[in-house]
């Protein structure tokens, strides 16, 4: 099939060897995740804190009551994340194109902070909540709307096969990991030293830094890149005899490994995702934040999960090619994963018997950079390989459907990270970090014994999948962010 896609304009030039468009995007994605971390990294502390707590009417709960419904919140927010990019994928590739929904998302998002950092005093006694929904409610749509089809633009630069597509995402997600650190940095600082809300306002002001770089320079540097959807485009359209052929025994083994690896994914991620919720309020209420005589902000321990990612990735690509013919297969990656997952609960068991069952004594904060340590090292593991997996292995005609469901299980995985971080109040921090520890370890030591199985219900797409990578190194130079966002959007 003829490959219709748009080109980047000739005039625009190239920079560092890529297309210039490249790097506006890189601009536009950073602005994006400055403001969707900042606002993630202080969501629970704002919830929590006392002036919060009186203004929604939650002053009768206890400190355990307060944090519960704090992170219930979050892992509502945090679910329905993963689940609308499916809404905004079908949009952009059917009615409106990317760049129409990316606008359309970065609005709604920008929006959304604004009416979080809404001041409550502005607003009628009792209508405060209603606020609150409202902006999470924009943003989980908007989220939707953008993030997906900002990825899909990256590929959409280069011709199928070109090389530079690989390094295109690497210089893409150092884009998203320096908007985390930044986010983390200045909204963070601003939300525990000056205002919440005014830390939601200034989170706002970063995406709209980014829609006005990209309604500026899209036009010069992308040309008709994202205006049409790819349904317009002849990209996507299968056969009829194609869309209804059953699925062949090799199918289906291969949708079983999906499906398989899609439970050990909802394990990885549940437990991840305590850096937002029970390990950020663990930072805040029990660790020791001051340095050389100064009080850190809390949220800035969670900047070590993206500084990491920026320099441990080059470090396990290069062991992973030193390995040549030993490098592990894409299960044995997972489980390993999960195993360094647990080891980072670990030494969250560190930090809770340092602090025991005292009120006063405060945990090391090296026991929580040393988890986060080992939670990026597993997600490099894990993460990178994930929708790279759902794509090699999904039949063409239900790619959609298959990568859709891989959303649903980060999403689930995220509302559980949610409840499981609702245990350490009422088990208390020991018994809860040291169970998600057992419960990933021992998780990564199954995984580890059914790879094999795996790898021949695969029916040869692992070794394919090797060949390539001696190659092209696809599976390892692809740095994904902590939420797996695809290299190309799931729908193409």
């Amino acid at each position: 099939m003829q490959d219709l896609k748009p080109k980047p304009p000739a005039s625009a030039g190239e920079m560092l060897g890529h297309p210039k468009g490249l790097f506006l995007l890189f601009g536009t994605e950073m602005w994006e995740r400055l403001s969707y971390y900042g606002m993630r990294g202080i969501f629970v502390f704002y919830l929590t804190s006392a002036a919060t707590a009186a203004v929604f009417g939650w002053e009768q709960l206890s400190d355990t009551e307060l944090q519960s419904k704090a992170l219930s919140y979050l892992g509502w927010y945090a679910m329905l994340v993963y689940l609308t990019p499916i809404i905004g994928g079908w949009m952009a590739d059917n009615i409106w194109g990317q760049r129409r929904c990316i606008m359309f998302g970065g609005v709604l998002m920008m929006l959304g902070q604004f009416a979080l950092g809404f001041p409550h005093k502005w607003l009628p006694d009792g209508s405060e909540i209603y606020m609150l929904w409202l902006g999470l409610a924009l943003m989980i749509v908007g989220n939707g709307f953008f993030k997906p089809n900002i990825s899909t633009m990256v590929g959409d630069l280069y011709d199928e096969g070109d090389k530079r597509r690989d390094t295109a995402f690497t210089i893409f997600y150092m884009g998203i990991n320096l908007g985390s650190i930044l986010g983390y940095l200045v909204i963070g600082w601003i939300g525990e030293k000056v205002n919440y809300q005014l830390a939601f306002f200034v989170a706002g002001l970063g995406m709209l830094l980014g829609l006005i770089l990209q309604m500026t320079q899209a036009r010069h540097y992308l040309g008709e890149i994202g205006n049409k959807p790819s349904a317009q485009l002849g990209l996507k359209k299968l056969s009829e005899e194609d869309k209804h052929k059953p699925l062949t025994p090799e199918e289906r083994d291969r949708i079983k490994v999906i499906l398989i690896l899609g439970v050990f994914t909802v394990i990885f991620w549940a437990g991840f995702e305590q850096a937002a919720g029970s390990m950020n309020l663990f930072a805040k209420y029990n660790t020791d934040l001051n340095v050389f005589g100064w009080e850190i902000p809390a949220s800035w321990l969670q900047m070590v999960n993206p500084l990491f990612i920026i320099i441990l990735a080059p470090i396990i690509a290069s062991i992973w090619i030193g390995l040549g013919d030993r490098e592990p297969n894409s299960p044995a990656k997972f489980s390993m994963g999960l195993i360094f997952l647990g080891l980072g609960f670990v030494a969250m068991c560190g930090a809770a018997i340092q602090i025991g069952d005292s009120e006063t004594i405060k945990a090391s904060p090296w026991w929580l950079i040393f988890a986060y340590i080992f939670h990026t090292i597993g997600e490099l593991c894990l993460s990178p390989i994930g929708l790279s997996m759902v794509t090699k292995l999904s039949p063409l005609r239900y790619l959609s459907l298959m990568m859709g469901l891989w959303f649903a299980f980060i999403g689930i995985a995220n509302k559980g990270a949610a409840e499981i971080g609702k245990l350490v109040g009422e088990s208390g921090p020991l018994a809860t970090f040291g169970g998600v520890a057992i419960a990933a370890i021992l998780a990564g030591i199954i995984l580890f014994f059914l790879r094999n199985k795996l790898v021949d219900w695969m029916h040869g797409a692992e070794e394919i999948h090797v060949k390539l990578a001696d190659t092209t190194r696809e599976e390892i130079s692809i740095t994904a962010d902590h939420e797996g966002t695809p290299p190309r959007h799931f729908s193409e």
